[in-house]
């Protein structure tokens, strides 16, 4: 019932291409007709004819008179209002939109073609030699198909010689896996026939889409017909051979496409015996390579010496490659000096270099030269000192693709340094990891240290260039810019803090800790310190002072609680309490300069939270300065505590309280007078709620003395402060008075 079913649908859909077809060949000779008698449709005599033809003929030239210099005009507009860049994908989506039913027809065909086999095999319809030759027939059918629409449908054609070359290689390597119907050799022997075909085709027919096709097969051929034996010098010689005759194709037809097909698979390929299995004889393939895709990126720059968005991007890409590649091999085998190609390729490109600099006209070509010169010379550098391979030359190539960017201004570069980046940042991870399982390294000249001096450098390097964009530019990328920015910051930060943590990690963890957030304090103020150098917007300066003051509270509090601790526990020396309070120089520089400079005083809560850390810092160490002067050990540090809790800590509380009220009343900030209120009225509900019932006779006699006598001076300073406030007004006043008169 099925198979009847399938017959009559069949059937059916013959009938309808039929019917359509034919009204397609009606509409094309109507169409032919009306070409033809364009002319002939003017009913006059033969002399009227001969008059009206030539008047025909000069409107006709001026209608395509007019129409050549509104073309030119339209050309010349759009040279004008288009950008100079062109965005590389949409030839690709035209491509795409236009012949994706094509594509997806060809691989449905490929498909079905595959599946017949299949039943017929499973029917046993055919041998296993005719189910090969099937495939061939069916393969070669296909291409002559495709040869015979090349003349009206180019693109259409290509794309079904295509998948006839598609159909031809798996035949290939169906026949000599599945069936051994041939050797190894022969098997090899025929894809590298087909793959020459294909290539020779693409040639002839002028088809870059063919030429693509032949490549994929090309190098997909090796896996088809591999047994799992690791030969790699034939597999490489082969591989090679294929790369010369894409650079003679590309450099006849001018096809990048080609090129970088050629690359990736190259690059795959030399990666993946690399790792495998490491061999000196894979220097020389290297070597090979990189001369291959070396003379294919200066194609354009031989001619007409201008390099191209996706030349620069090749050379980029085929030093680092080869580097990284090279310097793996001589890593693993233990071979000096690791410099040595590093050196090599910074020799060859400075060659082209010296070229440039001789013309005089520095261009982008001088920058491009320039840029991959002094990354080849610091990789060189950094590798001598044992840094670590991979983050040690993306860190570079990141810094070097920021550099082209802004030289050129071409958007790839920029999309590829944003990805390179964050590879960058875990490649840097992974190294960081070290530190918890290398024992005994050097302080500053270890490996790990090093490969983070070069990922730093790089960094501030890119800040650098950044910094130096045009404002048009940094509004447009603004939020990478700033994602940029925290991140750099954090792999400066970590960069030098886990090396000095590795080298104190011995010391109790209160050391550690009291260490690490001081460092930590020093490293924010020293950012906003230069935040003007460093191009840190307002925002972000915000948010920075905000962390600055949660360490400090963090600092004063847990930190410096655990150091008193160790300190009375004679964990650590007592002296090392006067490093923990450097902290105070940067909190007051940043109390006195930073914070008035500053747009952290546009929120009310700002207010709150500067007076806050200022009542915790001044509160927290003073009763650390009392505790470190008056307690032996932990016990009497314990009733001490209590002691100044109930005694010292309301005073103190009440002064500055006294002293916030002051200072919201002569500058005018409501905000500070409100901290001082509440503090107060905090201060005294402790004291009558709990530290009253807790004193004995003398001590709660002292202590109202003091706090009377405080409240008292805060009172008359009050006073005297808006007496002269008043006075001030008054003055203005009759001033004003004065000059109206």
């Amino acid at each position: 019932m099925e198979n009847s079913f399938s017959i009559i649908l069949l059937i059916f859909f013959f009938l309808i291409y039929y019917k359509l077809n034919k009204k397609i060949n009606h509409l094309e000779d109507e169409i032919g007709e009306l070409k033809k008698n364009a002319f002939k449709n003017i009913p006059v005599t033969e002399a009227k004819q001969e008059q009206t033809i030539p008047e025909a003929s000069a409107v006709l030239d001026e209608n395509i008179q007019e129409i050549k210099q509104s073309t030119e005009e339209q050309n010349i507009s759009e040279e004008v209002l288009l950008p100079p860049q062109k965005d590389w994908t949409t030839p690709i989506f035209d491509f795409l939109k236009q012949n994706a039913l094509t594509i997806i027809g060809i691989f449905t065909l490929v498909l079905g073609i595959g599946y017949f086999v299949k039943y017929a095999i499973d029917k046993n319809w055919i041998g296993e030699t005719a189910r090969a030759g099937v495939g061939f027939l069916i393969g070669a059918g296909i291409m002559l198909i495709g040869h015979f629409l090349k003349k009206n449908y180019s693109v259409f054609s290509s794309i079904i010689t295509g998948g006839g070359i598609s159909i031809l290689y798996f035949t290939t390597t169906i026949a000599f896996r599945e069936y051994q119907l041939f050797s190894q050799n022969i098997a090899f022997a025929i894809t590298c026939f087909i793959t020459l075909i294909s290539i020779l085709l693409s040639y002839y027919y002028k088809s870059e889409i063919l030429i693509i096709f032949s490549l994929f097969g090309g190098f997909l051929a090796p896996l088809m017909i591999s047994t799992g034996e690791s030969n790699y010098l034939f597999l490489f010689t082969y591989i090679m051979v294929l790369n010369v005759g894409m650079l003679t194709i590309a450099f006849l037809k001018q096809w990048k496409s080609v090129g970088w097909i050629s690359f990736i698979f190259t690059t795959v390929y030399l990666s993946y015996w690399t790792i495998e299995k490491t061999q000196l004889l894979s220097i020389y393939f290297y070597i090979i390579a990189y001369i291959i895709f070396y003379a294919f990126a200066l194609q354009s720059y031989v001619r007409k010496s201008i390099l191209s968005t996706f030349d620069i991007l090749m050379l980029v890409l085929i030093n680092f490659s080869s580097i990284i590649g090279l310097v793996y091999i001589f890593n693993e085998l233990q071979y000096e000096p690791i410099i040595i190609f590093p050196l090599i390729f910074a020799f060859v490109n400075s060659l082209l270099l010296f070229k440039e600099y001789n013309k005089k006209e520095f261009t982008t070509n001088y920058s491009v030269f320039t840029g991959i010169t002094i990354s080849l010379v610091t990789i060189a550098v950094a590798l001598q000192f044992k840094t670590h391979l991979i983050t040690t030359v993306w860190a570079i190539e990141a810094t070097l693709l920021l550099f082209i960017w802004k030289k050129t201004n071409l958007n790839i570069f920029k999309i590829c340094f944003y990805v390179l980046f964050p590879l960058v940042i875990i490649t840097q991870m992974i190294t960081w990891a070290e530190y918890y399982t290398v024992k005994n390294l050097a302080i500053i000249f270890n490996p790990v240290f090093l490969t983070s001096s070069v990922t730093v450098i790089t960094t501030l390097t890119n800040l650098i260039l950044l910094k130096k964009l045009p404002e048009t530019q940094k509004q447009d990328n603004s939020f990478f810019e700033n994602t940029f920015k925290i991140l750099s910051f954090g792999v400066i930060y970590f960069a030098l803090l886990l090396e000095i943590i590795y080298h104190i990690s011995e010391r109790p963890s209160s050391f550690i800790f009291s260490i690490g957030i001081l460092f930590s304090l020093y490293y924010l103020f020293v950012i906003l310190l230069f935040r003007k150098k460093l191009d840190i917007n307002k925002d972000l300066e915000t948010v920075l002072i905000s962390i600055f003051f949660f360490l400090l509270i963090l600092n004063v509090t847990f930190s410096a609680s655990e150091l008193v601790n160790s300190i009375l526990l004679k964990n650590i020396n007592s002296n090392f309490y006067i490093v923990h309070l450097l902290y105070w120089i940067p909190f007051v520089y940043t109390l006195w300069k930073i914070l008035p400079e500053s747009d952290f005083f546009k929120t009310k809560i700002s207010y709150w939270l500067a007076s806050i850390t200022f009542v915790i810092v001044i509160s927290s160490e003073l009763y650390h300065l009392y505790i470190l002067g008056n307690a032996t050990n932990l016990s009497t540090a314990w009733k001490l505590q209590k002691h100044f809790s109930i005694l010292y800590l309301p005073i103190i509380w009440a002064i500055l309280a006294s002293l916030f009220i002051y200072s919201g009343l002569k500058k005018n900030i409501t905000e500070l007078s409100k901290v001082g209120f509440v503090l107060l009225g905090l201060m005294i509900l402790k004291l009558y709620a709990y530290d009253i019932w807790q004193m004995d006779n003398i001590s709660r006699i002292i202590a109202f003395i003091l706090l009377g006598i405080i409240l008292l001076l805060s009172s008359f300073m009050f006073q005297r402060l808006k007496n002269i406030i008043k006075n001030m007004v008054d003055k203005k006043v009759e001033n004003e008075n004065l000059e109206s008169q």
